[in-house]
């Protein structure tokens, strides 16, 4: 079965809504429009495996947010070195993001890390890093022998996830943007719909 990840949690009504996914995000990166506190997730108590999305942070930005808020996962936009560090710093499993256009940007063995998330490379005029609600050719991951566990991303919804599992190979999805009723909201029925068509129910 296809493992889901809802990410972007900031709200208790899309956390409970997100009960059945197998991972939620929770994002820390201050210019997303669904970032949320230290203390705002620590609020979410029980659920799915909790992953914790952080852009280039510091040992203290870790810390601080490890003192408050429980986390299963680290998900880093960070050099393959830097997610290294992190993992064997803090103990905790780590994925790395990583932004694909073409065959040649997808990541090769030798990484101390857990996984990847696998999306969209951000487009120049970006001003933060993640898929920003846009697809990429799902065929360039065909016949792709990943070193690691991974994710596919990046303009993912319920209208077009069946068919970026089978184009992908992917055995995990993520969205974030594709189960919001406007920016950074997330929809309940949008969430539910998700989960049900990522496991082809």
């Amino acid at each position: 079965m296809v493992r889901v990840k809802i990410c972007g949690i900031n709200t208790p009504e899309a956390f409970t809504a997100a009960a059945a996914a197998d991972w939620i995000g929770l994002n820390f990166y201050s210019k997303s429009p669904r970032f949320v506190t230290p203390a705002q997730a620590a609020s979410f108590s029980g659920g799915p495996t909790r992953v914790g999305l952080f852009v280039d942070p510091t040992d203290d930005d870790l810390t601080a947010t490890l003192a408050v808020a429980s986390l299963d996962i680290l998900q880093l936009y960070a050099t393959p070195h830097r997610t290294s560090e992190v993992r064997r710093r803090f103990g905790l499993p780590v994925w790395r993001a990583v932004g694909i256009s073409d065959r040649s940007h997808l990541p090769a063995a030798g990484e101390d890390i857990d996984g990847y998330v696998i999306e969209s490379k951000a487009p120049p005029d970006a001003t933060r890093p993640g898929g920003n609600a846009v697809s990429f050719d799902w065929s360039i991951l065909g016949g792709w022998t990943a070193p690691l566990p991974w994710l596919l991303a990046g303009g993912l919804d319920t209208v077009n996830v069946r068919a970026a599992i089978a184009a992908s190979g992917a055995r995990a999805v993520d969205v974030a943007s594709g189960v919001e009723r406007t920016r950074g909201v997330k929809d309940a029925h949008l969430i539910e719909a998700f989960i049900a068509e990522a496991r082809g129910r």
